[in-house]
């Protein structure tokens, strides 16, 4: 199919528009003639853009990680502090469109951080040999935290099964002993990662 002389939308009017579509119907209810619907226009004029569905949901993987904001002003004490909340963040943007989620397995935008991870690397007070091991740490928690807690909230069943307290005391004793919410659980977690180093 052959594309429009010139653009009627924007890639990135796009973009949002599929992820809107993803929030309401999940990435398998995700189709060009919704998208365009939503936009206003016909089917044919993404293809403008895209070459095809695939590269559409590619950027909806990449903007659940550029519309992370960091704010260049703010002042951390250290550089832990500083990942910490990048992390957090991260996260949190990606809890907020759980049915988009699932995309980050197939669609990973690591080149996005690359700029990142190279100036954090130069600036750390960490043995050289250390630095991918804690790039790789925060990168895992963070994802794996986001994933679990998307799947949950898209599928709408509680992170923890109900279980028998008697058949499982112990497991049972230490989720009865815990103050911490699903955020304040990754952020302690996270923070014990980072301050290990």
């Amino acid at each position: 199919m052959g594309r429009p002389a010139k653009p009627i939308i924007s890639r990135e009017r796009a973009v949002r528009a599929a992820l809107e579509v993803i929030d309401e119907n999940g990435v398998e209810g995700l189709s060009l003639q919704l998208v365009a619907k939503r936009l206003g226009v016909k089917a044919p004029s993404l293809y403008y853009h895209f070459k095809n569905k695939a590269e559409i949901l590619s950027d909806v993987a990449r903007l659940l990680f550029s519309d992370v904001v960091t704010r260049e002003d703010v002042e951390y004490e250290n550089w832990r502090e500083e990942q910490a909340a990048l992390a957090v963040a991260t996260r949190r943007s990606i809890l907020s469109h759980p049915k988009a989620a699932p995309l980050l397995l197939q669609f990973f935008p690591r080149y996005l951080m690359l700029k990142a991870y190279d100036n954090w690397s130069g600036r750390v007070d960490l043995p050289v040999e250390q630095r991918m091991q804690v790039i790789e740490g925060i990168e895992k928690l963070t994802l794996g935290s986001a994933l679990f807690g998307a799947m949950s909230a898209a599928t709408q069943t509680d992170p923890m099964p109900a279980f028998p307290a008697e058949k499982f005391p112990h497991l049972s004793e230490a989720i009865d002993a815990n103050p911490l919410s699903e955020d304040e659980m990754f952020e302690a977690v996270l923070r014990a990662f980072l301050y290990a180093f």
